[in-house]
């Protein structure tokens, strides 16, 4: 008997869906604006939206859906089905998203935070297959981690486990929206590099990047740092490198502590490659423990965009498994 999977990507800009066959093949897949400003009912109401479609285009029946797996940021009690708090949604506060879906759907629903449903599909299709000690870290706005240990996802008491982007790398450094200052992730993002930047323009310094934006600074992309990087710009190369060091720095410290296989760089940052991945090889080879270090890869993660549908619908078939 065919029975199917959905996996939901759920993004402060977009909602990403797919259903998957027994054997993880895309039966369709649908991306839509979240319209996040709307509210969380008119959110929720925007997912059964885009499942009655899929269902539809696929001719699949609703009873041969056997769960659905959910990846949502911020804050979440994966067992209640509680999404505490989630900084890109206004209004969303303690939304019980398993006990809405009921009131849609009877098959069951499973959510996880959405860097842990990157790294189960990164885990078990993607550029961690076939090991048993790895860290994702995500490069976006902010910087994500999730963790496995000898076969094992890591939640901590909390579920918060694998906060490395609130790794303290300067006892009084740039201001964090976590109430600290100084964390790994305020200078390894995309925001983190494109601050960098900036700071090192408002210095005096010189580069490509100013032809193309002019007097705006806020159409600096790191996007447009790679690409000015790639034409030989001082400043670009310069920016990279410190934040490839600062971020190998803190791969160090994680090497050491957890001792992983690979190191797997995922998100939109990730398309920097070894621009950014040599020099944090170069790092952790300086400053990791030798041992720890000459076992672990750093790498880039494969599934891009996709990584958290196919993690969420993956992270659901095993918690379905555990009913």
């Amino acid at each position: 008997m065919n029975q199917f999977t959905i996996g939901i990507d759920l993004g402060g800009t977009n909602i990403k869906a797919a259903i998957f066959n027994n054997d993880f093949k895309t039966l369709t897949e649908k991306i839509i604006p979240t319209e996040a400003a709307m509210g969380p009912d008119h959110v929720m109401d925007r997912i059964r939206e885009t499942i009655m479609e899929m269902i539809h285009i696929t001719n699949v029946s609703l009873t041969d859906i056997k769960c659905m797996g959910m990846g949502i940021p911020g804050l979440l009690d994966p067992h209640e089905g509680l999404s505490i708090f989630s900084p890109n949604f206004p209004d969303w506060s303690n939304i019980h998203v398993v006990n809405r879906m009921k009131t849609f759907f009877d098959f069951p629903t499973f959510i996880d935070n959405d860097v842990r449903v990157n790294l189960y599909g990164e885990w078990r299709y993607g550029s961690g297959m076939g090991y048993q000690n790895l860290v994702l870290i995500t490069l976006g706005t902010g910087l994500g981690s999730g963790i496995v240990n000898d076969g094992k996802v890591i939640y901590g008491t909390t579920s918060s486990a694998g906060e490395i982007g609130h790794m303290n790398m300067y006892r009084e450094g740039r201001p964090c929206k976590c109430g600290s200052s100084g964390c790994l992730g305020r200078y390894v993002s995309a925001v983190g590099m494109v601050n960098t930047c900036i700071e090192r323009l408002n210095g005096g310094q010189r580069s490509i990047i100013q032809e193309w934006v002019g007097q705006d600074q806020s159409e600096i992309s790191a996007k447009m740092i790679s690409e000015a990087y790639d034409q030989g710009d001082h400043l670009a190369i310069e920016v990279m490198h410190e934040t490839g060091r600062i971020l190998g720095y803190g791969l160090s410290n994680v090497i050491n502590l957890l001792n992983p296989e690979v190191i797997i760089v995922g998100g939109g940052m990730s398309a920097a490659g070894d621009r950014l991945l040599n020099i944090v090889r170069e790092t952790t080879a300086k400053h990791a423990l030798k041992l720890s270090n000459q076992a672990c890869k750093i790498q880039q993660a494969q599934l891009g965009g996709r990584a958290g549908m196919i993690g969420a619908a993956t992270y659901a078939n095993e918690r379905l498994k555990l009913m």
